[in-house]
């Protein structure tokens, strides 16, 4: 794999052999945390503008079902 071990931070870590910074397991469970939060999010968004949509349908005498 390559990797090289460096100072980060005054923390021994891992680098790529094009210098990137390897996340440590914490990292990585942090920022999947963020993307499930921000999937989340963009789920009820998506929920409350079809259920905005859809009244707005019923509003002016469509019945979103039927569509």
């Amino acid at each position: 794999m390559g990797l090289w071990l460096g100072v980060y931070e005054s923390r021994l870590r891992l680098f790529t052999p094009e210098g990137h910074l390897l996340p440590t397991p914490e990292e990585s469970a942090a920022q999947e945390r963020q993307l499930k939060e921000q999937e989340r999010q963009l789920k009820e968004q998506a929920q409350q503008r079809a259920e905005r949509l859809a009244e707005k349908l019923r509003e002016l005498g469509i019945d979103p079902a039927n569509l």
